[in-house]
């Protein structure tokens, strides 16, 4: 069974930055895609970020690009989300999901109904 513990939020202060950790038990990264939400208050869950199983294959929403590195640390079986330049309106709770249904090991998707586990997230506050 796919678990994901998230870690790594806080407050800061805007135009910091932020690493957040994805860690995976139940299976290997190499089986497992892993993606990055985030719901603001009032707002649905929305795409950050995500890696396919293959480690080479990653999509950014667009309102991250150039902000935000997905990478993967094999050897502790976790994703690394490193937020940078951070912006007021990037303040919500921080969902990493998992999933290894996806035959396809370049697959990796923003859809929140396409992944199948989810951890309990991780709150990001950025306020001056």
């Amino acid at each position: 069974q796919l678990q994901v513990v998230e870690s790594g939020g806080g407050l800061v202060h805007p135009g910091e930055s932020l690493r957040l950790s994805c860690a995976l038990s139940g299976s290997t990264l190499s089986d497992t895609a892993i993606g990055w939400f985030r719901q603001a208050p009032g707002k649905e869950r929305e795409g950050v970020s995500c890696i396919a199983r293959n480690g080479a294959n990653t999509n950014y929403a667009d309102f991250v690009k150039g902000r935000l590195t997905i990478a993967r640390d094999n050897a502790k079986n976790t994703v690394i989300l490193q937020v940078d330049s951070l912006k007021p309106e990037d303040t919500g709770v921080y969902y990493c999901a998992a999933t290894n249904s996806w035959w396809d090991r370049t697959w990796c998707s923003s859809r929140v109904a396409d992944w199948t586990s989810w951890g309990r997230g991780t709150q990001v506050t950025v306020s001056s």
